[in-house]
């Protein structure tokens, strides 16, 4: 397949400016071969404790996705191509925004890696994930709607840049996150404007990491600024030097390999393992990657005070990674990801959002041609300079064209100076002898119309102290003070650690001195977050007792201002104000704290106190969408109609996919149902009900998509709208058309779905329907023990639905251990959908209740079709064969399918793989049938590519080689008995806590637990 096969032209209407040296823009779907993922599942997945990429893997109210097409198909994808004088850019809104290709047109190269099918595998938060391009991750890693469609807009510039705009609200926070992709006209890079927007009231938390993939070879090289001498992994937990590692990184011992450079980590021919590495200190502000066989490669810009993030990870040179690389490709071959983070150098380490608040930030990659990996680089030239024993080399690469002045000098004096044309595609090189100095005694310069584009003096080779790394924080008994117990739980809560909780910390604290202020804070915007506004009001009031003992007016205003929250959310509005008004003397609180007092007014229908409190707030923060938003709301309620429209002009200017701002300038809004909840909720607390009850009709006529089923929870918020309204029998409609809607992937999220549930709940409290809604979120949420009343008071009354009776099953069996309970109300479950992962969830429980082999292998024979349908029900059931003595039957189903295993949860099959193999072996020396025994072991070192994983290269097989020895000894072949028993002796003893897959931290960082986290060890059973 050519390099521009997805690449259509630019339409007629555009050519002449392109011919003219503009850049232009355009929307035009593209047909790509594509595996398609699996339906979502229709039973809700709460895994908060299980460990992804080094953090919590929790992904409600995400459907999960398990299964991938084995067959690709042609589809059509909605595309936005980006065209300038040397650059081609290709984006797909329907897959996160992403870039899939970047194309340098001067050399025919993609400094991207391209990949020519859409073939997702099971490494994202919620299932499938794709490779290649450019994947913007936030507000996690990977980035949770990797697999879901952003809205995305078109945006032409005066001087003839273009950008397009790709936004979506996150799946988890609702915040608002908007990359722009830009060209400029007379440059060759492509620029990322990144705006990252708190539309909630309360402090959010965030990663944004741009994962850029770049197809690799044994000559492909990283390269990060000359004076990086140490990385780091994941949370800092070790560090070796670089690029030559001097120590064990990952299991290997790379120092062992030093004499033929096999030490370099900036080759990704010598890393064997799946492995991370992140810079930890420079002073400059790029880095790249450089394909020494095509002579070409790319370099990445950006401010390092906001973007000091520079990471490389790869699945590894070996066979281990090159089965993840077929599994994500079909003949693109394998790539390392150069990632890039702003506000944070290392994963997980999550920085922070106020309300209302927004991050802008920017970054650019552009190519380079001919000069090797830079040595340094701006964002107007990449240059490198090498000083050897005879002769001094230099190359220029500029981003846009130039008569530019390159001078070098030595100690001062100019040893070089020529005038060149340099331009994007034409890079600059010289040499000149060398002289008796050091390299650092040289400075190479280029300039531009009297303006420095760069400048460079190579440093002295000092590689300074090592950096830090991080330490298991102590239990909390054992912590000595009160300062640090608030802040390890907040380091716990702030990078969302997926086996230890904050809260031990921080009632540690509180046991010491009930009044703790910053742990009663703590405590209380933690309950209020889940909805247990008892609990939150308590703290927060014991925070302003201790705050306001001296002074009646603290300095902090956060305690008042999550207060003011509490009582909103408790309709206590006239104390509510009280609260905020007094918050907003702290000018950290005042933007917030006024735009929650004119929601208030605005409900209210006091529109010009409302119009009041909103100027106030957007003083001190004017980019707050939600308070833009209700000061057009307001201002047209007090006929300010032109000052109304112009003041959404201009924000529609700011930020073209801000849905509310379309919404009141009649302008098209997202198709995104969830979405549509969103702009609901934000007119309703406008006091907008009746343009509200507009919006959630439409969201519950909205196909559901891959984010999930919003329609009952739709009909519900409508309902008590209406109710507000004084609608009584619409209201009673809506909420008939909730009960009897499809709820199937109906998974309810955040405060206001809490609301609007408890609010039903406490009309009706046999309204077993909303009950069971409400169990999923009060699960979600950590209140594990409502959540089961409300499903086994649904069960009990005769609710027949199998999601729900599957949730008290969870729900009872790690409350209480009762298994049998469970199992009964799987086995009705089941009756009721026979779904795979339902008999996979069962098998688990009765493997976890010490059922006999031979029970679970009856009950998947009953439904051996569905069993077939998910690779970890499958692995179960091939070694319950082999326990039943049919490892034969085993083995046809190992040679009849495909499989695909889970980042971080390799080697599950290829174990299996391992045991039918075996099993198989001992059968047929039983039956003194040696040369089938030999065959059939051997077979367990060599598994079939249809495993979809391979064995990881610190993998032991000395069982194995074992076993071969002993059957080469029966056969008379002592000279490979001899060689299966050094192999044997030989295996590599692993260091767990190196040897692992990024997704995988172990100890304190990241418990290894298995990926099934839906039973735990229930109060007094074993395991506790």
């Amino acid at each position: 397949m050519s390099s521009d096969a997805l690449l259509p032209d630019a339409p007629a209407r555009l050519r002449p400016r392109l011919d003219a040296g503009s850049s232009v823009a355009w929307s035009e779907p593209v047909v790509i071969d594509t595996y398609e993922p699996g339906e979502g599942d229709e039973f809700p997945m709460f895994l908060d404790r299980r460990v992804y990429q080094g953090s919590s893997g929790r992904v409600y109210p995400i459907p999960f996705i398990d299964t991938v097409s084995t067959e690709a198909h042609p589809r059509e994808w909605q595309a936005v191509h980006l065209e300038n004088r040397w650059l081609r850019v290709m984006v797909l809104p329907e897959l996160g925004g992403r870039i899939h290709i970047g194309y340098d047109k001067t050399s025919g190269y993609d400094f991207f890696y391209r990949n020519h099918v859409i073939k997702p595998a099971l490494v994202g938060l919620a299932g499938p994930w794709i490779s290649g391009g450019v994947e913007f991750n936030w507000p996690q890693h990977h980035r949770p709607a990797t697999f879901q469609p952003v809205d995305a807009s078109i945006e032409e510039d005066d001087d003839g840049s273009v950008t397009v705009w790709c936004s979506d609200h996150d799946p988890f926070t609702r915040m608002k996150g908007m990359h722009g992709i830009r060209l400029h006209p007379d440059r060759a890079v492509v620029e990322l404007v990144a705006r990252l927007h708190n539309r909630t009231s309360d402090v959010q938390t965030f990663l944004w990491w741009a994962n850029v993939a770049a197809e690799v070879h044994d000559d492909y090289q990283s390269f990060f600024p000359t004076d990086v001498h140490y990385v780091a992994d994941h949370a800092r937990r070790a560090i070796t030097a670089f690029p030559a590692a001097d120590r064990p990184y990952y299991g290997i011992d790379y120092p062992a390999r030093a004499a033929t450079d096999g030490d370099r980590l900036d080759f990704y021919r010598n890393i064997p393992v799946p492995t991370s590495y992140m810079v930890t200190d420079t002073e400059d502000d790029f880095f790249g990657g450089y394909d020494h066989r095509a002579r070409a490669g790319f370099v990445h810009v950006a401010d390092r005070h906001i973007a000091p993030g520079k990471k490389q990870w790869t699945w590894g040179n070996a066979e281990f990674g090159r089965a993840w690389d077929a599994l994500l490709t079909d003949h693109d071959g394998p790539y390392v990801e150069l990632m890039a983070g702003v506000y944070t150098d290392n994963q997980p380490d999550f920085a922070w959002l106020e309300p209302g608040e927004t991050k802008e930030f920017s970054q650019l990659w552009y190519p380079i041609h001919e000069i090797g990996p830079a040595h340094q680089a701006t964002v107007d030239a990449a240059v490198r300079l090498d000083v050897g024993a005879e002769v001094v080399s230099a190359g220029v690469c500029v981003t846009a064209e130039h008569s530019a002045r390159v001078m070098l000098t030595l100690r001062g004096e100019v040893v070089f100076d020529e005038e060149a044309r340099i331009a994007p595609g034409l890079p600059y090189r010289f040499e000149i002898p060398s002289e008796s100095a050091s390299a650092s005694e040289y400075e190479l310069a280029v300039t531009a119309q009297s303006r420095e584009l760069i400048r460079w003096r190579p440093r002295p080779e000092e590689h300074g102290e090592e950096p830090w790394t991080a330490t298991e924080p102590p239990a909390p008994h054992d912590v000595d003070s009160a300062d640090e117990l608030y802040y390890t739980g907040v380091h716990l809560m702030q990078n969302r650690h997926p086996t230890r909780s904050p809260l031990p910390y921080w009632e540690e604290a509180l046991r010491r001195d009930p009044l703790d202020s910053r742990c009663n804070i703590a405590m209380g915007d933690h309950f209020y977050r889940r909805g247990r506004y008892d609990l939150a009001e308590t703290h927060l009031r014991r925070a302003l007792e201790r705050q306001r003992r001296r002074n009646g007016n603290p300095r902090d205003g956060e305690s008042a201002y999550l207060l003011g929250l509490v009582l909103t959310r408790a309709d206590r509005l006239d104390a509510a104000i009280d609260a905020f008004a007094k918050a907003a003397w702290d000018v950290r609180w005042a933007a917030p704290s006024h735009l929650e007092i004119a929601r208030i007014q605005a409900r209210r229908g006091n529109d010009r106190e409302a119009l009041a409190s909103v100027d106030r707030s957007l003083a001190k923060n004017a980019e707050d969408s939600r308070a833009n938003a209700l000061r057009a709301i307001v201002l047209r309620r007090l006929g300010r109609m032109r000052e109304a429209d112009e003041h959404l002009r201009r924000r529609a200017q700011i930020d073209p996919l801000d849905h509310l701002t379309l919404l009141l300038m009649s302008s098209p809004m997202t198709a995104d149902p969830r979405t549509m909840l969103d702009v609901a909720g934000e007119l309703s607390a406008a006091g907008e009900l009746e343009t509200a009850a507009h919006i959630l009709a439409a969201a519950a006529a909205a196909q559901p998509g891959v984010a999930g089923n919003v329609r009952p929870l739709a009909h519900l918020h409508r309902s008590l709208l209406l109710r507000k309204l004084g609608r009584d029998d619409e209201a009673r409609l809506a909420l008939d058309e909730a009960h009897t809607s499809d709820r199937r992937r109906c998974f309810p999220a955040g405060l206001d779905d809490h609301d609007a549930l408890q609010a039903i709940l406490r009309e009706d409290p046999d309204d077993h329907i909303v009950g069971s809604m409400l169990g999923m979120l009060l699960y979600d949420a950590g209140r594990e023990t409502e959540a089961a009343e409300l499903w086994c008071r649904a069960v009990e009354a005769g609710v027949a639905d199998a999601v729900v009776l599957r949730n008290a099953a969870i729900a009872t069996v790690n409350l209480t251990g009762r298994t049998r309970d469970a199992l009964d109300w799987y086995n009705r479950a089941i009756a009721l959908n026979a779904s795979a992962r339902l008999l996979y969830e069962r098998d688990q429980l009765l493997a976890r209740d010490g059922a006999r082999a031979e029970t679970r292998l009856a009950l998947l024979e009953d439904r051996r079709d569905s069993v077939l349908e998910r690779d970890d029900l499958t692995v179960s059931y091939c070694l319950l064969l082999t326990q039943a003595g049919r490892a034969r039957d085993a083995l046809e189903i190992f040679e009849s399918r495909r499989f695909a295993p889970w980042e971080g949860g390799e080697g599950q099959t290829l174990a299996a793989w391992e045991s039918v193999s075996l099993a198989l072996s001992r059968e047929a020396e039983r039956g003194e049938d040696i040369d089938s025994a030999l065959r059939y072991a051997k077979a367990a070192l060599t598994p079939p590519s249809s495993l979809g994983e391979a064995r990881h290269p610190l993998a032991s097989t000395r069982d194995i080689q074992l076993r071969l020895a002993t059957l080469f000894l029966r056969s008379g072949d002592e000279e490979s008995a001899r060689r299966a028993e050094a192999n044997a002796a030989s295996q590599p003893v692993v260091d767990d806590t190196v040897a692992n897959v990024e997704g995988g931290l172990p100890d304190y960082f990241a418990t290894s637990l298995p990926e099934l986290l839906l039973f735990l060890p229930a109060p007094g059973m074993p395991g506790d």
